[in-house]
């Protein structure tokens, strides 16, 4: 599983967390890595450890677009090639070549491509690319395994139960769905239909993005209004085994005011990550809709309960499924399929990036205009 996620770009990290001329730990994928960001702007990774005695590089300094170890000086360019040893031979440097790999921002987002061999194309979003609206990015992470997470993206009937007394679930309805399902050239297409004009949509990119459309509430004068839909792409990359990176890049196709407004509210609200209230949760201790970033964190927190409530990982040998885990069924096919290929040293589906917008439909009587002012 992990050759095939790695020959994906994946996120690593929030961009606004890494400053110019700064560097952090990260861990990803079961492998430990040094982020930081050059004089330039540009992010780099490279190996946890200096080649040298193997202190972390992270507590070290930023030199233009090079890292230098703390320890005695090592210096590395984002390559991961050594530049100087002050204290070796002028020849030593050129021999000694740590881990690196190719880092890209994009949506908010610090990615990485982890695999071997040519580098993919980057896959960039329509509705992340628009010139206006309001856009932001986060991160969390969860003590379960990733699988758990991206299943849970092709089972559009817990939305029925699980967001109860969410404003998601009201504005969905809590009747529960007629499901179908497509494999797509970039994923797999996922139709709940409730009613025949409340028909949800999600697009599920190949291996482990989710695009989803939700409410956009918006405080006004004491009331909610509801906005157009805001976009959000959520991508479940693995920490370890048992614990998963949530990072996701939204898009509000809002403008004027309103978007101003709702800016500003964003900028001052704290994030919640229920992973903090963990013992609280499970005692039945909810928070608000309105903790956090707006309206999410009481979805956030619904999910966290019955996805971290199977356990760190799951044993699905004590499953029964039924007809409206179609959507799992058919995810988890299609992985065992990309995974023979990969033992029988063959390269599998060629998944292409969906390059135009997805047209997610919402529920009656919700306004869908890109373009409100």
């Amino acid at each position: 599983m992990g050759i095939l996620l790695r020959k994906f770009w994946q996120p690593v990290a929030i961009s606004s967390e890494l400053e110019v001329g700064k560097a952090m730990p990260v861990r990803i994928m079961n492998e430990d890595l040094t982020l930081y960001r050059g004089e330039s702007g540009q992010p780099y990774i490279v190996a946890q450890r200096c080649a040298h005695r193997s202190t972390l590089l992270h507590t070290g300094w930023v030199e233009q677009e090079d890292i230098r170890c703390r320890y005695h000086g090592w210096k590395y360019d984002g390559g991961g090639q050594c530049l100087e040893m002050p204290a070796e031979d002028a020849g030593f440097p050129g021999k000694v070549r740590i881990l690196s790999y190719p880092a890209k921002e994009y949506a908010g987002l610090v990615f990485a491509y982890l695999g071997k061999g040519a580098v993919p194309e980057f896959p960039q979003k329509a509705e992340l690319e628009r010139d206006y609206g309001v856009k932001w990015a986060g991160s969390m992470t969860w003590p379960c395994n990733w699988f758990q997470r991206i299943e849970n993206s092709m089972d559009a009937v817990h939305v029925s139960f699980v967001h109860q007394e969410s404003r998601l679930g009201r504005a969905l309805s809590y009747a529960v769905p007629c499901l179908s399902y497509e494999e797509t050239e970039w994923g797999i297409r996922q139709i709940a239909t409730r009613s025949g004009n409340n028909v949800r949509i999600s697009d599920f990119s190949w291996p482990n993005c989710n695009h989803i459309v939700v409410p956009t509430p918006f405080p006004l004068a004491g009331e909610v209004k509801m906005l157009p839909w805001t976009d959000i792409f959520n991508w479940f990359v693995p920490v370890d085994d048992e614990h998963t990176a949530l990072f996701t890049a939204r898009s509000s196709p809002i403008r004027g005011d309103v978007a101003r407004e709702f800016q500003s509210r964003l900028s001052s609200s704290g994030k919640y990550n229920p992973a903090d209230h963990h013992e609280e949760l499970f005692k039945g201790v909810m928070p608000g809709e309105n903790v956090g970033e707006i309206a999410t964190a009481l979805v956030n927190a619904q999910d966290y309960i019955v996805q971290v409530g199977q356990g760190a990982v799951v044993d699905r040998s004590k499953e029964r499924l039924g007809k409206s885990d179609a959507g799992v069924i058919l995810l988890r096919k299609i992985f065992r399929r990309e995974l023979d290929a990969i033992k029988k040293g063959q390269s599998g589906k060629n998944w292409k990036p969906r390059v135009e917008t997805a047209k997610l439909p919402v529920p009656p009587n919700v306004p869908s205009s890109p373009h409100p002012e």
